[in-house]
């Protein structure tokens, strides 16, 4: 819908309208001071003084809808805002470590706490990071897929109560998944703080994420699709395969990197099942190994400016990492239904070019049927002349 001029001036109107009352209350009549208030207020001020000003040119459920119209749009542009002051204070707060290249390429092995931002890096955090979560997924993914689209396609009582665990896990606190892992694998088996115990941390919170997300996206399959297919004489489980899961392919590409952006950013679960270090550990199955979260952690509490700078830039490191697999993410996987790739593009003409092939054999290779005179009837005899 095109706004019309009206609308223009009543959202700069009410704007400066508010901005000027909350201005002439916080200095002049009211004992109120502070930034967060006089947005809070201004903001109140807002809302009001365009449902008068609306008021004067519509009626009452236009007025109702201008209002939730704008809630929405400020809203929005308040977690826009969020994010960007959230990346900009971590890239401008981290541009002393972010402006060296050992930053990226060695680890701390060789840095204390009073060492100058040219020694030392983040790349062996980086490094555990990416074990960590691609072993995660490794686990998850397939697991919870096949669980998703269990509770989709074979409904039930016992689906039913999966379904309730899932969503009851999906608020399972991080420290709590930390927890469980350092009682039964570390305590109960035996096994060393290592980064496949962090790994199984990780997969714990980030399982019913993606199987909540995925089964949403495939309940959303039209029913239709399903229908046709086993109108064709198909399986339950090849329609699922050759249907459902590549109609919704894109939703459950979703639904991996929201299990990705539970998991990746925890710090307490890898505290309590990995451990720190300062060197380089690709081994996943002994030794501590330590992660960009848990670096920035570790990091940022130190009193050394430094060490404080080293965090942020990790964290900026960080959010360069999970912005890289999430394009990565949307790029193999974010298609849409029916949409193929190059190679399945040439394989599907490589095999229509057999089918033709071979039907074109099986119409040559056929004998000729052999040639009947036409069957005569007794209508026939009587017509014909003596």
């Amino acid at each position: 819908m095109q706004s019309r001029a009206s609308d223009v001036y009543a959202v700069v109107g009410a704007g400066a309208a508010a901005l000027a009352l909350t201005w002439v209350m916080f200095g002049w009549l009211l004992p109120f001071n502070g930034a967060v208030g006089f947005v809070v207020v201004a903001y109140v001020l807002f809302l009001a003084l365009y449902a008068l000003l609306v008021s004067f040119d519509e009626d009452g459920p236009a007025i109702v809808d201008r209002i939730a119209a704008a809630v929405v749009r400020s809203m929005g542009l308040l977690l826009v805002a969020v994010l960007v002051f959230v990346v900009s204070y971590a890239l401008f707060e981290g541009r002393k470590a972010l402006v060296h290249l050992n930053f990226f390429t060695e680890d701390m092995q060789l840095a204390g706490p009073l060492e100058p931002l040219s020694v030392g890096g983040a790349l062996h955090a980086a490094v555990g990071t990416l074990v960590q979560i691609t072993l995660a997924l490794l686990v998850t993914v397939p697991v919870g897929l096949v669980c998703a689209v269990f509770l989709s396609e074979v409904p039930g009582p016992f689906a039913r109560f999966v379904r309730t665990i899932v969503e009851a896990m999906t608020a399972l606190p991080s420290i709590v998944a930390g927890l469980f892992i350092y009682a039964t694998v570390i305590l109960g088996l035996g096994m060393d703080r290592s980064g496949l115990a962090a790994a199984l941390a990780l997969a714990v919170m980030m399982l019913p994420i993606i199987i909540r997300a995925a089964d949403v996206v495939i309940r959303l399959v039209p029913g239709t699709l399903r229908e046709a297919a086993y109108a064709m004489g198909t399986s339950r489980w090849r329609t699922v395969w050759h249907v459902v899961l590549p109609t919704c392919r894109s939703g459950l590409t979703t639904s991996v990197i929201l299990g990705t952006a539970r998991g990746i950013g925890e710090t307490s679960p890898v505290l309590l099942t990995a451990g720190f270090t300062s060197e380089m550990n690709l081994d996943p199955t002994s030794g501590p190994m330590v992660s960009l979260p848990l670096a920035t952690f570790q990091y940022v509490k130190s009193p050394e400016p430094t060490m404080i700078a080293r965090g942020f830039g990790t964290a900026a490191l960080l959010m360069a990492l999970v912005l890289a697999l999430f394009v990565a993410a949307r790029f193999f996987g974010g298609r849409g239904p029916g949409q193929l790739t190059r190679r399945q593009e040439h394989r599907r003409v490589l095999a229509s070019r057999r089918d033709a092939e071979r039907f074109a054999e099986s119409h040559v290779a056929a004998p000729n049927p052999p040639s009947t005179p036409p069957r005569t009837t007794a209508l026939d005899e009587s017509r014909r002349p003596s």
